[in-house]
């Protein structure tokens, strides 16, 4: 399953100022390089949590990578985020087994309680939650995984009772 990734709202708030400044030493390693657009996009996204329309632009003017080349890779493979995510990664099985196992179920119950839907992030950005073809733990089905964690044969009440327990740990 593949989420939509490209936002058509406004990308970001007047309080998501980056510090594109923090680039140069990324783009002083990486310009002229063959091969160079895949590192510098994923040490754009290590610094910020994603790319910014403006780390595009500045990357762009930096190194003479047409904006359209580095927006076309960045969109064409799945590590690359368009968007802010949240403090917690939510990721939901949806592979064959957690599939059959109902995991829709799971995927639903998140999006009720949080508010978004799959692919989004919560407004505090604590959470952002998404689907994925598979997390290789099927023997745990249905499945979601939150940072390292695993959690495993799973219903949409019990994925909402971690989340809600995260939270509150989350907040003192």
């Amino acid at each position: 399953m593949r989420i939509t990734r490209i936002n058509t709202n406004e990308e970001s708030s007047g309080s998501d100022v980056q510090d594109l400044s923090l680039l140069d030493p990324l783009i002083a390693r990486h310009k002229g390089k063959k091969g160079n657009l895949i590192p510098l996009l994923q040490g754009a996204q290590e610094l910020y949590g994603f790319i910014s329309k403006a780390a595009f632009e500045k990357l762009a003017r930096d190194t003479g990578i047409p904006l359209s080349d580095m927006f076309g890779v960045a969109t064409f493979y799945a590590q690359f985020r368009l968007n802010p995510v949240g403090k917690n990664i939510i990721k939901v099985c949806h592979g064959t087994a957690c599939h059959v196992q109902n995991a829709v179920e799971i995927t639903e119950s998140l999006e009720e309680v949080l508010k978004v839907k799959d692919g989004e992030t919560t407004e505090d950005r604590f959470y952002t939650l998404e689907s994925v073809a598979c997390l290789g733990c099927c023997s745990l089905a249905p499945v979601m995984m939150i940072g390292e964690q695993t959690y495993g044969k799973l219903t949409g009440n019990e994925a909402v009772k971690i989340v809600k327990n995260i939270r509150l740990a989350g907040n003192n």
